[in-house]
């Protein structure tokens, strides 16, 4: 008999779940683009001038679209009939494109582990999803070309793969429970490298605020300057929103230092504004600093990249109590190049060109701010988590361990004679404290008769073989040359706690009030 096997596709195997990996990235693409079509088509609708009819703005809303991944636009209508390059990405479009991305890698590796199909592995999940968003891009790319912002097809080649693997990667590692290295020196890195950028990053967020707040006059001026009519002000406004993640990155290369060049030749530190800085009407360019040397005010702005550092180094420090000094510097030092990279990452994301000649350079130079936010990190997020670990390295004066004890006189069993009554050993018990009015019990025979004298620890009684009184006889047992234990002490035990040792209360030898030490008692001649 024949054994009929079913196609991979149509029992549900690895290549199924390859298929719909490619489709669900497709979907992706088409998603992202329809919403930004739709808001695009709304403002030409709305507008009481339109320029063209709805083809162009269908081919600005690809446009647009492209640029949100990092693709360079060429701007082709402008007063001077030369083509100038549109490289600022407005880095809040790009949230919906890379979250499409994201939870559709996610999903596809979700939904292939909780079902009956063979799941892809995470490298071909992420390769469909990859090439499913890719193909859409590519007939975007090809139809942008015929309108009034075509693409530069070596910043097409070179960003959107990128961005796109880049958040089809992240998916797959969300799926997987976001793992981290299994060296503890490189997850605590990460981590820490992750609380700077966040924290640098709002940082940044609140110098911008602050400056646009002090500036709010001349903000409020060149917008009503740029359009009268509602739609444009709306249009405006949202440009102005989108736009809001890249002043946070500007806030923070202006804390870190190196600031941010307003056309070639022009820079604003916290030194102060150097050079003509052209820069266009935009509400948001009314934040820039004012021309002349800066002030403590200006200066402030380096409190936000000593912030950032010092949580990072902090955040080593208390991961690193049990490393040693020099483990705890190398995490420290990958976790300042690590927030560099990123830094650099999205420093060259939110600057770019705004035209030609003076407007080619806007914005932070991605170089030089990973390269400051690596020395602030070298610098003081080294030196503080080395601090951090050596002050939870400490043993506080509450929990330290108990000192031991200074060693007594050995005790020592008395074991019975034998054919003597009673037990055949009993243990030493402990005699009187000096000044307590107790005189010992005698319980034997060998007790010496008539009442004993107290007296002070320095001239304690001795017994016939000249030993002090309470010593206790350094074999377990009698031997033929020694003397019965001396006042019966095998018995005597003055405060009823069986845990008593012999001279506990009293003085070490070489404490002071101790008693000299007797003589060695003398030997019989037999």
């Amino acid at each position: 008999m024949t054994h009929v096997t079913e196609h991979p596709l149509v029992r549900g195997g690895r290549s199924a779940a390859l298929a719909t990996a490619c489709v669900r990235g497709g979907v992706a693409a088409g998603l992202g683009l329809g919403a930004l079509a739709v808001l695009v088509v709304a403002a030409w609708i709305s507008s009481p001038y339109p320029d063209s009819g709805p083809g162009g703005a269908l081919h600005l809303a690809a446009g647009l679209w492209l640029l949100a991944h990092g693709v360079d636009l060429v701007r082709t209508d402008t007063l001077s009939g030369l083509p100038a390059p549109l490289g600022v990405v407005p880095m809040l479009l790009a949230v919906l494109p890379v979250w499409l991305v994201h939870r559709a890698a996610r999903d596809t590796l979700d939904a292939a582990d909780g079902g009956d199909r063979r799941p892809p592995s995470a490298l071909g999940a992420v390769g469909a999803v990859a090439g499913g968003y890719l193909l859409v891009a590519a007939a975007v790319v090809v139809y942008a070309e015929s309108g009034p912002l075509p693409v530069e097809p070596l910043s097409a080649g070179l960003w959107l793969p990128a961005v796109v693997a880049g958040a089809a990667g992240a998916g797959a590692w969300t799926a997987f429970g976001r793992p981290l290295p299994e060296q503890r020196q490189a997850a605590a890195a990460l981590r820490a490298a992750g609380l700077g950028l966040v924290t640098l990053l709002g940082g940044g967020a609140v110098v911008a605020a602050v400056s646009l707040a002090w500036h709010a006059g001349e903000a409020q001026a060149a917008y009503a300057a740029l359009t009268g009519e509602w739609t444009g002000r709306v249009a405006v406004l949202l440009l102005v929103l989108a736009l809001l993640p890249n002043m946070a990155v500007w806030g923070a290369a202006y804390g870190l230092g190196p600031g941010f060049t307003l056309g070639t030749g022009a820079f604003a530190t916290p030194l102060g504004l150097v050079g003509d800085p052209a820069a266009p009407p935009f509400p948001l360019l009314a934040a820039l600093p004012d021309d002349g040397r800066g002030g403590w005010m200006h200066g402030a702005a380096a409190a936000v990249p000593l912030v950032a550092v010092m949580l990072q180094g902090g955040r080593v420090g208390r991961s690193a109590r049990t490393w040693t000094a020099r483990d705890t510097a190398l995490t420290a030092l990958g976790a300042a190049w690590g927030c560099g990279a990123a830094v650099a990452v999205l420093s060259a994301a939110a600057g770019g060109a705004l035209g030609t000649a003076r407007l080619s350079a806007f914005g932070p130079v991605w170089w030089q701010t990973g390269a400051a936010t690596v020395l602030w990190g070298a610098c003081v997020g080294v030196p503080v988590a080395l601090g951090v670990r050596g002050w939870g390295r400490r043993v506080p004066r509450s929990k330290r361990p108990p000192e031991p004890a200074v060693a007594s006189a050995p005790s020592a069993v008395a074991s019975g004679a034998p054919g003597s009554s009673g037990s055949s050993g009993s243990a030493a018990r402990p005699v009187a404290a000096a000044g307590s009015g107790t005189p010992p019990a005698s319980s034997g025979p060998s007790a010496p008769e008539g009442p004993v004298t107290e007296k002070a620890p320095e001239s304690l009684p001795a017994d016939p073989a000249g030993r002090t009184a309470g010593a206790k006889p350094a074999a377990a047992g009698p031997g033929p040359d020694d003397d019965p234990p001396y006042g019966g002490y095998d018995d005597y035990d003055p405060y009823g706690d069986s845990a008593f040792e012999p001279y506990d209360y009293l003085p070490a030898a070489w404490e002071p009030g101790a008693p000299p030490a007797p003589p060695p008692p003398p030997r019989s001649a037999d």
